[in-house]
């Protein structure tokens, strides 16, 4: 359904990016940030998910500054190779690649109001991105590694935000998750019965019913706010 093309961020840098047409007219776009394994064939069949629904999509490489053409899969090897990904990604002086996704939320703009959806790193990058960039109308966090450190519950968002937290999640403590809702009353959490990464159906830890679940409160809150 998608195809891959070139975006410039403010500081001249292009990078790859898989957008996603809906079928008719678009009833605004979701920037769809990558876990730590690239924009692989799951995170372009959310996007195309996202497509389907009625929202022009766009998945940008958030480690293109570090490394082209990352397409991970799951394996143990692909995990240490993603989270060494990561942390040079997180290296990199500010502003980083937010200022890749500043670039891919400008390009959305042109479907109406843009949200944004992260998974994993993505959904630290969607929390950053929320108190940090412009045009965004929403912000959908799904278990946002590193959301729930001190420097990070310290943000204040200029959109509203929706997140997703796993309670068996071993990488993000729930008195983390309870910390970061204490500090941010305004902020929609959810917390469900499964464990990280339940929302993709390529890992051991897909849980049907939460992801579920939380597609349908992801899709109800871009449909009040991107409306």
């Amino acid at each position: 359904m998608g195809k891959f093309i070139d975006l410039k961020a403010a500081d001249g840098f292009v990078f790859p990016a898989y957008v996603a047409q809906p079928a008719g007219s678009p009833k605004g776009a979701v920037v769809v940030l990558q876990e730590i394994f690239g924009v692989n064939s799951h995170i372009r069949s959310v996007a195309d998910g996202y497509a389907a629904d009625g929202y022009l999509a766009i998945a940008p490489s958030t480690f293109h500054r570090v490394k082209p053409g990352v397409d991970l899969g799951y394996t143990p090897d692909d995990i240490q190779a993603g989270i060494a990904l990561k942390a040079a990604v997180q290296a990199l002086p500010a502003p980083g690649v937010l200022q890749d996704i500043q670039a891919a939320i400008q390009h959305g703009a042109s479907a109406g109001k843009v949200g944004i959806v992260g998974y994993c790193f993505g959904g630290l990058l969607t929390w950053q991105s929320a108190s940090a960039l412009s045009g965004l109308s929403a912000a959908v966090a799904y278990y946002g590694g590193g959301v729930t450190a001190p420097a990070e519950i310290a943000r204040q968002a200029r959109c509203p935000v929706l997140a997703h937290f796993g309670e068996v999640d071993q990488s993000i403590p729930l008195d983390g998750v309870e910390a970061f809702r204490q500090a941010h009353p305004e902020v929609e959490l959810y917390i469900y019965p499964a464990n990280h990464g339940f929302n993709c159906d390529q890992r051991g830890a897909y849980d049907a019913a939460a992801a579920k679940l939380a597609r349908e409160r992801t899709l109800a809150f871009f449909g009040r706010h991107l409306g």
